[in-house]
């Protein structure tokens, strides 16, 4: 049987994603004693937050500074507590377009919003960090799915 390749998108998302959560289980374990306090919707909302928070940190560290949406979620997430989020520029559609131009641009924008970085990026860089940004998205879940799998109690 092969070892995974320790260099891997995906073990070093891993590595990177088991030693967040158990930093975050280290700071705030879950009580058995007081049930009530860890499962409130306000713990669970906060917890559910840090995770994701640190799913997405472990992808881009993973990835690096190579792609231009790793780099921007590494600023937001570092920049996040300082000033409540990230503030987005408006891109506004000239008059001149065609309906058929200015829906793509439409669907060109929302594409934007949704790749981190991909504001300040041309259409074509912006398909290929999408491509990428996908891909890394794919290996998240896969991962985090593992994740779940082992520590799920067995029926």
């Amino acid at each position: 049987m092969n070892s995974p390749n320790p260099n891997s998108l995906k073990s070093r998302f891993t590595k990177g994603l088991v030693k967040a959560l158990i930093r975050i289980n280290k700071n705030h374990p879950r009580s058995s004693s007081s049930p009530s306090i860890s499962s409130s919707p306000r713990e669970i909302r906060r917890r559910y937050h840090k995770i994701k928070t640190a799913a997405y940190a472990s992808m881009a560290c993973a990835v690096g500074t190579r792609r231009a949406w790793s780099r921007a979620l590494l600023w937001k997430i570092q920049n996040q507590a300082c000033n409540g989020g990230v503030v987005r520029r408006s891109i506004g559609s000239s008059s001149h377009y065609s309906m058929k131009k200015i829906v793509e641009q439409n669907k060109i924008n929302e594409l934007r919003k949704v790749v981190p970085g991909g504001e300040g990026m041309d259409t074509w860089s912006l398909l290929e960090e999408t491509a990428h940004y996908m891909k890394c998205l794919t290996t998240q879940v896969k991962v985090m799915s593992t994740i779940v799998e082992i520590y799920s109690p067995t029926t």
